[in-house]
């Protein structure tokens, strides 16, 4: 979301996905409360549009708090916000914190909490907010490394026991299309038997903020966060993660038991591009044969597709993500022709309604095992080795820094098949 974006097309975007649930006007939620104050965490473009969409969910929403390693940031996002939705917004200056410890003013401010950060700060964020007793969105991915995985598990049963919703940003599951296929895939027999799952994500590259001279290292590696797998966990766990997450629901959240990959750098080379990888292939592989084959790039002037072809027995699924177009072939043949919904806003009108019925959502374990799924294939590229779910899941590998204050950066190290070891 930009500053400048005017309301009446922030409306049109979102109108379908508002239309098709039932608005939640008189009803007070489980704590008793009319209103619902919501906190957000991570201020950049995907949590101003989470803040956006919070307020277009409910009509007792009301943003309460904002809080951001960069004052920039904040002020930018709240900026549009107000432009926006100013009778919805009530962040006055003393609601508006930077800096490491920002999340956690936040959190002991509102309702609900919306965290929106680089990866690298999630299991943390989510900790503090559930030990708190506050709902939550959390974006996806929950984690850069396996010690993230396992806090994340273990919050979500924090979460499950203290009835709090725990929402997660695999928006794909959230799109009336894919809802309509994957249902039949998994419960209606559409392609029999899955036997293989393939998937790409094949796009350009991303942003990158040219080095101002008073930012010290480290400001200026966070500025730049998607590029170093400490903090972003590599674009294959940051943004093929939707991919390798729909690979899982092909296979009814089954796990697999090992994965095979192969990546490197090819065109994104300059020291500016931190550490992480411009490509990655994956072959993952399950207990009854099953194999899933993901593709990944992310280098300009190339083929862009975002695809998955869901190989069964008697059928073949073929899903064009981009396209919103949804197709078996096969025995039973049958095409999507229902609505199509912004994925992103009903990801908050559900969670929001679950607030208000006191029936919690947890999606805790499924966004925790996508999570690790993206993590065991970058493992597996990263060392050139075949690694295994339970080798993942023992992993000691710890890339989130022990303490964070702004000062030198983080040491760069750039993983090399066959000379990096598995830890």
């Amino acid at each position: 979301m930009t500053r400048n974006l005017p309301r009446r097309e922030f409306l049109k975007t979102t109108a379908a996905g508002v239309a098709a649930l039932p608005i939640l006007r008189a009803t007070a939620y489980a704590g008793g409360k009319d209103t619902l104050r919501v906190g957000l965490v991570g201020c950049g473009g995907r949590g101003t549009g989470a803040a956006f969409q919070a307020i277009q969910a409910d009509p007792g929403v009301v943003l309460w708090s904002m809080g951001d390693l960069f004052a920039d940031r904040l002020e930018s996002s709240l900026g549009g916000l107000n432009e926006n939705f100013a009778e919805r917004v009530d962040v006055p200056a003393v609601r508006q914190h930077v800096g490491f410890d920002a999340y956690k003013q936040v959190i002991a401010e509102v309702d609900v909490v919306l965290f929106a950060t680089p990866p690298v700060f999630r299991p943390m964020h989510l900790a503090e907010a559930v030990e708190a007793g506050r709902h939550v969105f959390c974006e996806k991915p929950v984690a850069v490394d396996t010690p993230g995985v396992h806090s994340v598990l273990k919050t979500a049963k924090l979460a499950k026991e203290k009835g709090l919703s725990l929402a997660s940003g695999f928006c794909w599951r959230a799109a009336y299309g894919h809802r309509g296929l994957y249902d039949r895939i998994l419960n209606g027999n559409a392609i029999g038997d899955v036997r293989h799952v393939y998937a790409t994500y094949l796009a350009g590259g991303v942003w990158y903020k040219d080095r101002k001279e008073e930012w010290t290292d480290l400001e200026y590696q966070l500025r730049n966060w998607y590029y170093y797998s400490n903090f972003s966990g590599d674009h294959i766990v940051e943004q093929a993660i939707h991919s390798v997450d729909k690979i899982l629901w092909a296979k009814g959240d089954e796990m697999p038991v090992s994965a095979t990959a192969m990546g490197g750098r090819q065109v994104r080379t300059a020291e500016k591009y931190g550490n992480i990888y411009d490509h990655f292939g994956v072959v993952y592989e399950w207990a009854d044969g099953t194999q899933g084959h993901l593709l990944t790039r992310q280098q300009n002037g190339c083929h862009s597709e975002n695809l998955d072809r869901i190989v069964g027995s008697d059928g073949i699924a073929h899903i064009d993500g981009w396209a919103n177009r949804f197709v078996v072939e096969g025995a039973r043949p049958w095409k999507y022709e229902g609505a199509n919904n912004d994925m992103y806003q009903t990801e908050h009108d559900e969670l929001f309604a679950s607030i208000r019925a006191g029936a919690a959502m947890n999606q805790g374990v499924s966004m925790a095992q996508s999570t690790m799924a993206a993590i065991l294939g970058r493992m597996s590229a990263y060392t050139g080795k075949r690694i295994t779910w339970e080798q993942a899941m023992a992993s000691k590998e710890n890339l989130t820094p022990q303490s964070w204050e702004f000062g030198t950066g983080i040491e760069v190290v750039q993983a090399t098949p066959g000379k990096t070891k598995f830890v």
